[in-house]
């Protein structure tokens, strides 16, 4: 009840508006009641339409309320599942990359997006419309209690048989919903994987294999809903029956009495009680059915609730806002694995001064991406420092620290968006004039305005309108308008084509000049101009030097590893 504090007003509102609704409703049956008793059997054709006139008001009245009611209470839900929905996703974004290396993202889209609507139906389909019901089986009762206590009782003995068959109803309901939803998430999980991969399913032709595992998790899905319907189609039946049998005992009985000539009851309430049991009965079975909506609800606000007490993100406890870097980077005595019992990074040390651009090289597997892991907090080191400038990298604050390193990745990932949005990436201290000065700068302009509108031409998803090369392009533009006091390229050149390769090599002269650059290279020709390269092997840094130094080195592994390239690429 915490997200409804906001809205009180609102939520009283509702209250109010409900419990005006169940007045209302309970007294259209009794006005009946009078009208019969006092001015059809009376013959009292004035009575009787005052009767009814007042009768029409009610009616509006009650109209009335149920309009207030009703969209307050979906108004209500949207605003608190719009607050859960903007708290979720923030929360999402400040978890490490360690989470989102476990956590399917699938599930996480299902969390965001259909279980917070499954939420929304606690407040307009489930919680309100529940205390609406028993506020009106409330007074219901109150009112035939009122009229004739004796009938009264013959109905009440009949509720417990049907409050049985609804609470065993519930039990049922609320295992078919904890699997509904379940395989909700199996099938949201593997539709965004096989679309996401789906270059790889076609290129290996497993369009025929993921189709059959695609229909297994939806045979599942179907069954578990098929599960729901079956509980369904038992008990609302159930309730109809034992509603329709109090009914008509009622009317059997009362009329037996008064045929008899007893004053047990009368017409009136004879007419009334038609009204007043589909009132007291048709509540209850809708209950179940609201409740099967609450349930649902409550069964997804869990599963949203629980990545919401996640505490699986970075430790921000830095107080110092990271400077313009003069760029002096050391590692000390670094140890970090993925998995705490399997290191990565066995102990490094490095030093690269303001300025230098150092090129780091080694094998698959060797850590190389892991350092820019590090540098950038995606993830905690086991033990040593990581300091930038001498100051350890845990003492800046994670936003000013990422402000100040720029990062170029060999899989660029574009949004679906504009050229100019993906460049800018909305930062509102980025001008039009400063991304078009820049792009000239390090020679893509030319580039970006054959493309069709320019800055402003939208690169669909993932930017699948544009080429590896082109994507890369714009990532160095990207990272070239943030003006970064650390420039780093994660093997920013491999896979391109020779044309887009001039461009970057050009682009990467102009964005690495006078700042400090981490290139992170697979092609060793690239990167013989580097001030210094760094070789790993295995989570150790092996050799050190330029590249003619290393060359130098008998038997030395860059220098084995250089001549193998040359001899292949030749």
């Amino acid at each position: 009840m915490v997200y409804t504090k906001p809205y009180k007003w609102r939520f009283n509102g509702v209250i109010v508006w409900a419990i005006s609704l169940s007045l209302f409703a309970a007294l259209r049956p009794y006005l009946l009641k009078e009208t019969v008793d006092d001015y059809i059997q009376t013959k009292d054709e004035l009575g009787l339409l005052i009767a009814v006139t007042v009768m029409g008001i009610v009616l509006l009245l009650e109209v009335f309320s149920q309009f207030y009611f009703v969209y307050w209470a979906n108004w209500l839900g949207q605003d608190i599942v719009k607050d859960i929905r903007i708290k979720l996703f923030g929360h999402i974004l400040s978890f490490r990359m360690k989470y989102f290396d476990h956590a399917p993202v699938g599930q996480l889209v299902t969390r965001t997006v259909s279980d917070i609507e499954a939420i929304a139906k606690i407040f307009s389909q489930g919680l309100f419309m529940i205390l609406s019901d028993l506020s009106k089986m409330l007074v219901v009762l109150i009112f035939m209690f009122y009229m004739n206590w004796k009938l009264t009782w013959i109905v009440i003995i009949a509720m417990p048989i049907l409050l049985y068959f609804t609470r065993i109803f519930q039990k049922k309901m609320q295992v078919a919903f904890e699997e509904v939803r379940t395989q909700i998430a199996n099938m949201n999980t593997f539709v965004q994987e096989r679309v996401t991969g789906m270059k790889i399913v076609q290129l290996f032709t497993r369009e025929a294999i993921e189709a059959e595992k695609f229909s297994e998790i939806n045979d599942k899905h179907n069954k578990a809903w098929i599960k729901t319907v079956w509980y369904n189609s038992i008990f609302f039946p159930i309730a109809d029956i034992i509603s329709s049998l109090t009914l008509g005992f009622i009317v059997w009985y009362g009329g037996i009495k008064i045929l008899g000539g007893d004053n047990f009851t009368t017409f009136g309430d004879l007419f009334s009680y038609t009204m007043f049991i589909g009132m007291l009965f048709n509540p209850l079975r809708q209950i179940a059915d609201k409740f099967n909506e609450m349930q649902m609800g409550m069964i997804a606000a869990n599963r949203v609730f629980d990545i919401l007490d996640t505490s699986d993100h970075i430790q921000d406890k830095g107080n110092l806002v990271a400077p313009i870097f003069d760029g002096a980077i050391q590692f000390k005595a670094v140890h970090f694995g993925y998995i705490p019992e399997e290191e990565v990074i066995k102990g490094i040390d490095l030093q690269v001064n303001p300025g230098e651009t150092v090129a780091i090289v080694g094998a698959t597997g060797a850590g190389k991406s892991t350092i820019i892991n590090l540098l950038n907090r995606f993830y905690e080191i086991n033990s040593g420092t990581i300091c930038i400038d001498g100051e350890n990298i845990n003492n800046y604050t994670l936003e000013s620290l990422r402000h100040q390193i720029a990062v170029v990745l060999q899989e660029v990932f574009l949004f679906a968006d504009t050229v100019y949005n993906n460049i800018t990436l909305y930062n509102p201290r980025v001008s039009r004039e400063q991304v078009v000065k820049a792009a000239k700068e390090i020679g893509v302009h030319d580039f970006i305005m054959s493309l069709p509108g320019g800055f402003d031409y939208n690169v669909k998803e993932r930017g699948a309108m544009l080429s590896s090369g082109q994507r890369q392009l714009i990532a160095f533009l990207r990272a070239y308008v943030s003006n970064p006091s650390i420039l780093i390229l994660d093997e920013a050149t491999s896979s391109i084509d020779s044309y887009s390769e001039e461009l970057i090599q050009n682009a990467t002269q102009t964005i690495t000049k006078g700042r400090t650059s981490i290139v992170i290279a697979h092609r060793l020709a690239t990167i013989v101009n580097a001030d210094k390269i760094v070789v790993m092997d295995k989570g150790k840094i092996v050799e050190q030097g330029t590249h003619y130094e290393l060359l130098n080195l008998e038997m030395g592994y860059y220098k084995n590893l250089y001549y193998s390239q040359y001899l292949i690429e030749n």
